[in-house]
């Protein structure tokens, strides 16, 4: 029998990896983007496959639309899509005040209209009752001193995503939103000691979050038990921000 597909962009590493081996357990089988992390992405299928399942990575720039393009033509397609993860993503510390319109430009094209270009490249071949998460931040609610773009683009993310919402209902498809707070992820992958047991300090549960918590939250809402959930932003931050 053929498994369900699901599709995660950025799902090379960090967050998006770790979702790619839950789903796989959950029965899916993965198609997986990446854009710079070729060899942790075919790591990662070689992983899967071993395991029992079936996956294959391909290299798509989210923010190129000729990449974007090829993706809604790739072979997998003709298998259709039971779920859509959006987790790719671009990170770069700048403040409000030294942030260019040019930085704007280039995080908003990756974060928030790489995500709805591969929305729109794959939504003829998604399935009928296709559960789709968008991966955004805590930061695309509360803003970000020195993350101004970012925050920026996952805000318009998130908001997007429940206007999808709203509008797919009918169809049978959901949308959610995953807002962590600090994961223990490349993005901090340059934190000092001092640095991380600052951050564990500032979470009521005294640690930095990990990939799989956040896969397990995106398992839910992929899963039946989430099955009058959508439109939501769920925020997993250990009570770090409590909107």
């Amino acid at each position: 029998m053929t498994r369900p597909v699901a599709l995660v962009t950025g799902g090379g590493q960090g967050i998006g990896a770790a979702t790619c081996k839950r789903l796989s357990e959950d029965g899916y089988d993965i198609l997986l983007t990446y854009n710079n992390s070729s060899k942790p992405a075919e790591m990662l299928v070689a992983e899967i496959r071993e395991s029992g399942g079936d996956a294959l990575a391909v290299k798509v720039d989210c923010s190129d639309d000729g990449e974007v393009g090829l993706l809604g033509i790739h072979p997998w397609m003709a298998k259709s899509i039971d779920v859509l993860v959006l987790n790719h993503g671009a990170y770069n510390r700048i403040s409000a005040n030294e942030m260019t319109l040019e930085d704007l430009r280039k995080t908003m094209s990756i974060n928030f209209e790489g995500a709805v270009g591969v929305w729109k490249a794959i939504q003829q071949h998604l399935t009928p009752d296709a559960r789709i998460v968008v991966v955004g931040s805590q930061l695309g609610t509360r803003g970000s001193p020195h993350g101004a773009d970012y925050s920026a683009s996952k805000a318009a993310l998130a908001i997007w995503a429940r206007s999808l919402a709203q509008e797919v209902g009918p169809e049978g498809k959901r949308v959610n939103v995953l807002a962590p707070g600090y994961v223990d992820t490349a993005i901090l992958a340059g934190d000092s000691k001092e640095k991380r047991m600052t951050r564990e300090n500032e979470v009521p549960l005294k640690r930095v979050g990990s990939p799989e918590d956040m896969a397990s939250t995106i398992s839910f809402l992929t899963g039946p038990d989430s099955s009058y959930i959508t439109g939501a932003i769920i925020h997993v931050n250990g009570g770090l921000y409590l909107p």
